[in-house]
């Protein structure tokens, strides 16, 4: 499969990349600065030089080749207003301009999902976010606002809580189970959760929690 990932340099995004090399896939990354990237896989992925808020340069990392997009872009204090929200409006637009079908993305608890079981933890959960990363809070709101508006985009997205580094454990639950801030998961079974998620149609327009 032909995948582009975006974010590829970070905590997630670096699983990403190895667990679809390991798998075969051809991948194309997107990148401001393609040194951040290890020389052994920059020597194995097509990186291209751009930003994701620039529509021509997500358009040059996209083809009609592109089987499928993943998207794992962090955020942070130092992070643009808007930023993945900004970024996922240019792969759209794309993505409609070169027939591409699948987005695999990852959210976070934050956003609330009407299929959730609430309790107290996921209450906790949007509070914190809202009141102490308000930027991101609004950034993943703003989001899957675009996403869910996006009926003709095969998208799936995938929301951890605390993310951990680490490698692939198993054992992990997909799905909109009860959770709090204190659920964990791996960076490694996240990706290792969006890779299968690039050809299984089991959660299409949704966006389930994966936790332990």
């Amino acid at each position: 499969m032909k995948i582009t990932l975006f974010g590829a340099t970070g905590m997630l995004g670096r699983e990403l990349l190895s667990q679809c090399l390991d798998a075969g896939h051809e991948v194309t990354v997107l990148l401001r600065t393609p040194d951040k990237l290890p020389g052994e896989l920059r020597t194995r992925v097509n990186v291209v030089e751009g930003d994701g808020l620039d529509p021509a340069a997500v358009e040059r990392a996209l083809s009609t080749e592109t089987d499928a997009i993943l998207f794992a872009i962090g955020i942070d204090a130092r992070s643009p207003e808007h930023l993945c929200a900004d970024v996922t409006r240019h792969i759209l637009a794309a993505m409609r301009k070169s027939g591409i079908r699948r987005l695999v993305w990852c959210g976070g608890g934050n956003t609330v999902s009407e299929d959730d079981v609430v309790s107290l933890g996921s209450r906790f959960v949007v509070f914190f976010t809202r009141v102490f990363m308000g930027l991101r809070h609004r950034d993943k709101l703003e989001q899957i606002a675009l996403l869910e508006e996006s009926h003709d985009v095969d998208w799936i997205g995938i929301r951890p809580l605390q993310m951990r580094k680490g490698g692939k454990r198993g054992g992990y639950r997909v799905g909109f189970d009860r959770y709090s801030g204190f659920s964990k998961i791996t960076a490694g079974d996240c990706a290792n959760e969006m890779i299968c998620m690039l050809e299984d149609d089991t959660w299409l327009h949704r966006a389930p929690v994966i936790q332990y």
